[in-house]
């Protein structure tokens, strides 16, 4: 007896829905599991929870921050790179921050609490607070000296020619002062909150600034990883920090340094990324060898 079309049809979905369902559904993630417990790649499929007495203290795999409970960094460990994954290394919320190098004019609300900062005024802000922290030049190419992105809405008088007839900072409000003060003849003014300029006709024209071509701080302490959840800062992050940590413990800045190579991992394979620090595995071995005085 030969069945009506729509019937075989249905029944060729449900084998291969019953099929798929204990390849993909039972076998696959059953053959992982089983993978997963070879030598060598346990630690990876438990977490790689890094213990201290018994108790978890993190993962070598995920990042975490080293921060007292206002957020301010405690000065006696290896800080770790920015995080854009949730509220910070945040495994459910792992992400980056989906803003790109064209994302430099930050949106200032009329109420506080709804303006956000564009990635170039992230960049600054960050960049200006590790080099406080650190105690080096934390100017960058297009960052005022406040900490937000120097850039300019220019209005010129046909529109996208003509002289110019008035320039806003964009990034900055009252009470603060005008990273430059004329453009082109024309005097800054600081930004009105709630003002769109570009829609406003104007031409947003970043400023590059007199600040060293090669920054003081690296880019690692300014962004945050594609994951969000990078648990290594690269040698050139590590090292501005040594004397910091030094200080903070009583420590010679040569053992601090002894340190960080340890716990510095090459490139994968030999040639795949670039050499990491893995912060909290650095930073517990500081507890255990140079405990703070």
């Amino acid at each position: 007896m030969r069945l009506p079309t729509w019937l075989a049809l249905h029944l060729a979905a449900l084998r291969a829905l019953l099929v798929f369902t204990v390849l993909l559904g039972l076998a696959y993630p059953l053959a992982m599991v089983v993978v997963g417990r070879f030598p060598g790649l346990a630690g990876g499929t438990d977490g790689s929870i890094i213990e201290v007495d018994g108790r978890p203290v993190g993962s070598a795999l995920i990042g975490q921050s080293f921060t007292d409970a206002d957020g301010d960094p405690v000065p006696r460990y290896f800080q770790s790179r920015p995080s854009a994954a949730g509220d910070g290394y945040d495994p459910t919320s792992t992400s980056a921050s989906n803003l790109g190098p064209e994302d430099i004019v930050d949106t200032i609300a009329v109420d506080p609490d709804d303006t956000t900062q564009s990635l170039l005024t992230q960049v600054c802000a960050r960049s200006a607070a590790v080099g406080e922290l650190e105690g080096v030049n934390g100017r960058r190419p297009y960052c005022t000296p406040d900490g937000v992105g120097a850039v300019l809405a220019v209005f010129r008088r046909d529109g996208l020619s003509g002289p110019v007839v008035r320039v806003v900072s964009v990034n900055q409000t009252a009470p603060a002062t005008a990273f430059i003060a004329r453009y082109e003849g024309v005097p800054v003014e600081l930004a009105d909150p709630g003002v769109d300029y570009r829609a406003a006709g104007a031409t947003i024209v970043p400023v590059r600034g007199d600040a060293p071509a090669e920054p003081a701080v690296p880019a690692d302490a300014v962004t945050a990883s594609a994951s969000g959840l990078d648990p290594h800062i690269s040698p050139a992050y590590a090292e501005i920090q040594v004397d910091r940590v030094a200080r903070e413990r009583g420590a010679d800045p040569s053992e601090i340094r002894r340190l960080v190579q340890e716990y510095t991992t090459g490139r994968s394979l030999g040639f795949m990324g670039s050499p990491g620090v893995n912060v909290l595995e650095l930073n517990l071995a500081l507890d255990e060898q140079l405990p703070a005085r």
